[in-house]
């Protein structure tokens, strides 16, 4: 895990003692007292930057910033007067640290992907990219009412706030940066607000796609246009074995190959970036030559998955995508097959800790197998049906533009799309309804609604429901508001706490916004927090995963695209389809922009059912029943429900097992991110959380 750290001392005084005593365990200091900045963890020369206009004027660029030193400068230049979007204007995902005397403004990106955290500390304020090293600086406790949140509704920023899950330790939202100045802190927004009596005009649909275009394209480039680096491994290569190539000796050493790859899993969004990744011009090998036999630029690896039956079809047809897709001569194909040993649910006992809880924790294995055949770095397209689809909720916005005629392609689109039933007439009128009843809801009331809604434990509205399937998901997302999958099985004391929340928050001034792009900010703000969880589950030792999708050039592009074309029906892979021709890639295999939900619902229940005796013994005593956040028997209940096909909500059972296997990894830690005379004497969360006396 890679991140940075750094403090403001209080007024001009003499340094605290504490702050001299004490620093990060392998860290890398850019600049010393009074503010100190470090940059802990295996990063590579290039992924940080630091430009200096004098000794109390400077900034700091971590990760991949497609911004020349020039630029750099440029930007500290306006930052320096107050203009911080300058420092969110470049291609890439970093994070930037400026200083302008005692003032330090640490800017966050749009989705959440590259998050800042900052807490009270030795009269000033700390600030990292990640919450455990502060939890350990202040040796803070668990905060349960802040998972009880993320539970019951994780894509609600009215339940979770500013919160993580440790106490004292705090969030800056997506689009905004810490300020500090002599220790005292101010988080301002840098993104301009649209007023939401007056719509803006909507850009012109072609102009919109082009700008998509660009910026994928600007996105990809600053990767290819990086140094390159080999793979460190410290395992020699055992030589020949039956059936075995050198790659997939590498692989199976759990080192990637060098220069860069892609995920093709046959889907528009990485297929995408492997044609952008493949097509432009770039520096192909490493620094030490390897990587460029036989001309092949860019290893393309597409997962197989042998072990689920229930997706078999979805399986062979985005193989052929994929197969179709890498006959182009610039891609390296590699097809991994995995069994059940790579299914959902595996691995749990053995995988790292994360900074947070996410979903990505029970299937962090399954794609390990996959990224340890890919390349040092790695493009995959995670994103883009957040950045590119639209929310249902967007269909309220639609009606409070007085736009109802762009209703009817999506309403009668989701008529069809559970197949034909006695109810499918009814799907185009139930949808206006809802979205119109949205549409005239205050927010005040909207939050309310989902406050009382936990208090009943009113998770689904029979009327308007009928069965499972994207009618109800979308009726059900055409709120302000509403309980995660999760919430089902919470307690009621934990509902209650929630309950609370809700209230307070809808009480408090907002700034008001349409539901559809408050609702979109939130699910991608989730899905963001939810990728980082994923990248440090199953990180590979000397590999970078790159997800442009997430990056902030093309977040404002996708935003700027018209909500009348997002509602359309194939939306995604008609953009997806534009921004390839615009780069001279014309011909795409039959059936490209396929979805591939069915084939990960059969994955997931196929693990569910593989490994229903590890979840059980999971549950037997978990800790999150001592936290007093769900009951355990329930829980069993509903595992074993899942596993043998009932209808549940699968991606709320998971986000149960993943908090809870967080959790045993985080109170088995040993240790603390930091040494000195002055270093916390005991870790994060030390003396336990929970009652139970053997921890």
């Amino acid at each position: 895990m890679r991140w940075l750290v750094g403090w403001s001392s209080t007024a001009f005084g003499p340094v605290s003692p504490e702050g001299r005593a004490i620093q990060p365990v392998g860290a890398q200091l850019l600049w010393s007292d009074p503010d100190p900045l470090w940059a802990v963890g295996d990063w590579r020369p290039d992924e940080v930057r630091v430009v200096q206009a004098d000794p109390f004027t400077r900034l700091a660029v971590f990760g991949c910033c497609g911004a020349s030193d020039e630029e750099l400068r440029v930007g500290l230049f306006a930052a320096r007067g107050g203009a911080l979007r300058h420092l969110t204007a470049w291609s890439g995902s970093y994070t930037a640290v400026a200083q302008v005397g005692r003032r330090v403004t640490i800017v966050g990106d749009l989705a959440g992907a590259r998050p800042v955290f900052h807490t009270d500390w030795a009269g000033g304020t700390a600030y990292a990219t990640a919450a455990l090293p502060l939890a350990d600086l202040i040796e803070a406790q668990l905060d349960v009412g802040h998972l009880g949140a993320l539970l019951a509704c994780p894509d609600s920023p009215e339940a979770m706030g500013d919160g993580t899950p440790y106490m004292g330790v705090r969030r800056v939202p997506p689009g905004h940066a810490l300020i500090l100045r002599d220790g005292a802190r101010d988080i301002t927004g840098y993104e301009p607000t649209a007023s939401l009596a007056v719509a803006a005009p909507p850009l012109d649909q072609d102009k919109a796609v082009d700008a998509v275009r660009d910026a994928l394209v600007e996105a990809v480039r600053a990767r290819l246009t990086a140094p390159r680096h080999a793979p460190e491994t410290d395992d020699l290569d055992p030589g020949p074995v039956p059936g075995m190539g050198p790659a997939e000796r590498r692989a199976a050493r759990g080192a990637p190959a060098p220069g860069i790859g892609a995920d093709l899993s046959g889907g528009s969004a990485s297929a995408t970036l492997a044609l952008l990744a493949a097509g432009l011009p770039g520096m192909p090998g490493t620094l030490f030559g390897h990587g460029t036999e036989a001309g092949e630029r860019l290893l393309a690896v597409t997962f197989n998955d042998l072990a689920t039956a229930g997706g078999a079809r979805t399986r062979e047809a985005e193989l052929e995508r994929a197969g179709a897709i890498a006959a182009n001569p610039r891609l390296h194909h590699v097809v991994v097959a995995a069994g059940e040993d790579a299914l959902p649910y595996a691995g749990l006992d053995t995988g790292a800790l994360t900074d947070e809880p996410g979903p990505s924790v029970v299937i962090a294995e399954r794609h390990r197998r996959r990224l340890a055949a890919g390349s040092a770095d790695h493009f995959i397209g995670h994103g883009a049906r957040q950045v590119l689809d639209a929310h249902p909720a967007r269909l309220a916005d639609l009606l409070l533009d007085r736009r109802r005629r762009h209703l009817l392609r999506p309403a009668t689109a989701l008529a069809k799309a559970d197949g034909p039933s006695a109810q499918s007439f009814f799907v185009p009128f139930t949808v206006y309804r809802a979205a119109r009843r949205l549409a005239r809801t205050s927010y005040r009331d909207g939050v309310q609604e989902a406050a009382a809604r936990l208090m009943e434990r009113h998770f689904t509205d029979e009327q308007a429901l009928r069965g499972p399937g994207a009618v109800s998901a979308s009726l059900a997302a055409l709120t302000w508001c509403r309980p995660g999958p999760a919430a089902r099985w919470l307690t009621g004391e934990t509902l209650a706490e929630v309950s609370v929340r809700l209230e307070e928050a809808a009480v408090r001034p907002v700034l008001l916004r349409r539901p559809g792009e408050r609702r979109a900010d939130a699910a991608l703000a989730r899905y963001a927090a939810d990728h980082r969880v994923f990248e440090q589950a199953a990180e590979i030792r000397s590999q970078r995963l790159h997800a442009p999708f997430l990056d902030n050039q093309v977040v404002r592009a996708c935003r700027a695209l018209p909500e009348a074309l997002r509602v359309q029906p194939g939306a995604r892979a008609a953009v997806l389809r534009s921004v390839l021709a615009g780069a001279g890639i014309r011909e795409l295999p039959p059936g490209w922009g396929a979805t591939s939900h069915a084939a990960h619902t059969a994955a997931v229940r196929t693990g569910m059912r593989t490994w229903t005796g590890e979840l059980m013994n999971l549950f037997d005593a978990p800790l999150l029943a001592d936290a007093g956040l769900i009951e355990a028997r329930v829980v069993r209940k509903a595992l074993r429900a899942a596993a043998q096909g009932e209808r549940l909500p699968l991606d709320g059972l998971a986000e149960l097992v993943s908090t809870e296997v967080w959790l045993r990894r985080l109170l088995a830690r040993r240790g603390t991110c930091w040494t000195g005379t002055a270093a916390p004497r005991q870790r994060a969360v030390a003396g336990g959380v929970v009652p139970r006396p053997s921890l």
